[in-house]
């Protein structure tokens, strides 16, 4: 066999596992099941892969081991594909009472030519991490990266809720990962109710239909990933049932920066202040708040089966983060010993740029560190000097605060800046390597900065407004369309183009971007020529 290494093995004494693998080999050809069975890592296999034309594959933690060195066959495939049964339309199917789960790959035409057979287990002891807040009653939202157990959580707090403390417990298992295939559920659930879903497309009403119809006082969701569901999951909670659920996302400030989904924590509206009231609270006229309660009282984002970070009273932490103040969350990690260490960390979220809201900027008297990849030195020297921001460069990541590339860099992906983005330093994306480019970057961290080159300025006091041009319905109108266009750049996270005006207005324009993070230009000549704002986008 090949061994390929990818990352270590996670071993922790204080969790134990079930699985029924000889449910899944049964359905394998016999040199699959032969080849697994004299693996000696058997007990920690993930998933089989059996593509067309390729090698079959087993996949460990750390590890991909090839089973035979000949390519799988379309027979190979068909020999599974016979015994599974039925894919649903997501294209999945599972193997009765296990939690064991196949996916096929199609070609254009329809048929299989890939399938990924991934070994499902009950985990147990995975809950003791979040029991204390799984118990008190309030509702949870799950975050996490594929394959980090945000499923697994939600099992086991089923169990726990429904055995343990004696709730009516529903849950909506949309591709049966939950509580297994067939019309017996799964025991790793306990007495938990399950209502299968028989069309992804469905699930936000199966899950209105749950409450309706079957009286629970605690409803579990696996994947709110549609509008649809966000609006059925607020409706849940505010019928006071407690909602145990996950969605798509690695963090807060991920969620806050997805319109479909920032529902689920409050939603994100801009504001336009009165200049008495923008004033009173000594900022900007345009501000980002949240326009709902959270769907959720608790967001937990699971970073390994050993560590999650818990955000309590979820609207307080939005509202801080929408001012520009990083939340301190609680950071739950289990020990070598299996005892459960709990501690405040406000580093976590000290530079967060998942969303569009402020909270990069720096603490009074604090000087931002800038690593540059691809950006001009020179130019990124002159803003500084001609803004007279609190900002210097680096010459290493490991020194840096935040980093800063160009577009081009960001959409090939070099080696480099995935390392960045691995260590957790936000990334910002700029257009070109022009000094008015960087200027506008800067502004979004420094809104208070001087002005820089170009249209660019900073906002005038009313006072000074009123001494040079009286206020107009024409200026009211651009500062309407700069409004609608902060909404529109958060809402698709695309380019905006503004209707033509005037060198007054589209200073004021510009003033009103920049002020919110997004970077700006003006294109165009004459009576033609108009603002474009574009996002300041964290690298993926």
């Amino acid at each position: 066999m090949n061994v390929m290494n990818t990352h270590p093995t996670i071993h922790d004494p204080a969790i134990g596992s079930t699985d029924d693998i000889e449910r899944m080999l049964a359905i394998m050809p016999a040199f699959i099941r032969k080849a697994v069975r004299e693996d000696p890592d058997r007990s920690d296999l993930l998933e089989i892969i059996i593509d067309l034309g390729r090698p079959p594959e087993a996949r460990f933690p750390g590890k991909i081991r090839e089973l035979i060195e000949e390519p799988a066959t379309q027979e190979d495939i068909d020999y599974v594909v016979e015994r599974v049964g039925r894919f649903t339309d997501d294209n999945r199917a599972g193997i009765e009472r296990t939690l064991h789960r196949v996916s096929a790959i199609r070609n254009r035409f329809g048929g299989v030519v890939g399938l990924t057979c991934r070994v499902g287990r009950a985990v147990f002891g995975t809950v003791d991490l979040l029991r204390d807040v799984i118990e008190s009653g309030s509702s949870i939202l799950l975050l996490g990266r594929p394959g980090v157990g945000k499923t697994t959580l939600l099992r086991e707090a089923a169990r726990v809720l429904a055995d343990d403390m004696g709730k009516r417990v529903v849950i909506v298992d949309t591709s049966n990962e939950i509580a297994g295939d067939g019309d017996i559920p799964h025991p790793g659930i306990g007495r938990a109710r399950r209502m299968q879903v028989p069309s992804i497309g469905l699930q936000h009403a199966v899950m209105i239909e749950a409450v309706e119809n079957h009286m629970p006082e605690v409803i579990v969701i696996d994947e709110i990933g549609t509008e649809a569901e966000a609006l059925a999951a607020r409706t849940i909670a505010e019928r006071g049932v407690q909602l145990i659920g996950t969605a798509h996302g690695n963090s807060l400030d991920n969620l806050l920066a997805n319109p479909t989904l920032s529902d689920l924590v409050g939603g994100i509206s801009a504001v336009t202040l009165s200049d008495e009231e923008a004033r009173r609270r000594r900022t900007r006229k345009t501000i980002l708040e949240r326009k709902a309660p959270p769907t959720f009282d608790v967001l937990v984002e699971i970073q390994d089966r050993e560590s999650m970070v818990v955000h309590h009273e979820l609207a307080g932490v939005v509202d801080a983060m929408l001012r520009g103040n990083p939340p301190a969350p609680e950071i739950r990690r289990r020990d070598s010993g299996g005892r459960v260490v709990t501690r405040r960390d406000k580093d976590v979220y000290r530079h967060s740029t998942g969303f569009p809201s402020g909270a990069t900027l720096p603490a009074s008297g604090q000087t931002i560190r800038i690593f540059t990849y691809g950006v001009s030195r020179k130019h990124m020297d002159r803003a500084i000097n001609n803004l007279r921001v609190s900002a210097r460069m680096v010459p290493d990541m490991e020194n840096a605060d935040i980093a800063l590339t160009l577009k081009s860099q960001e959409k090939k992906k070099p080696l480099r800046l995935r390392e960045i983005q691995k260590n957790g330093m936000p990334v910002h994306v700029i257009k070109s390597n022009t000094i008015t480019q960087i200027e506008n970057f800067l502004k979004g961290i420094f809104p208070d900065a001087l002005s820089g080159g170009g249209e660019m300025i900073t906002e005038p006091g009313p006072s000074r407004r009123t001494a040079t041009k009286p206020f107009s319905e024409d200026e009211s109108k651009a500062e309407k369309e700069a409004e609608k266009a902060i909404i529109e750049v958060f809402k698709t996270g695309l380019a905006f183009e503004l209707a033509p005006q005037n060198a007054h207005f589209r200073r004021v324009q510009h003033r009103m971007l920049n002020r919110q993070g997004i970077t700006t230009e003006s294109r165009g000549h004459g009576t033609s020529r108009r603002v474009v704002a574009y996002p300041v986008t964290p690298f993926r």
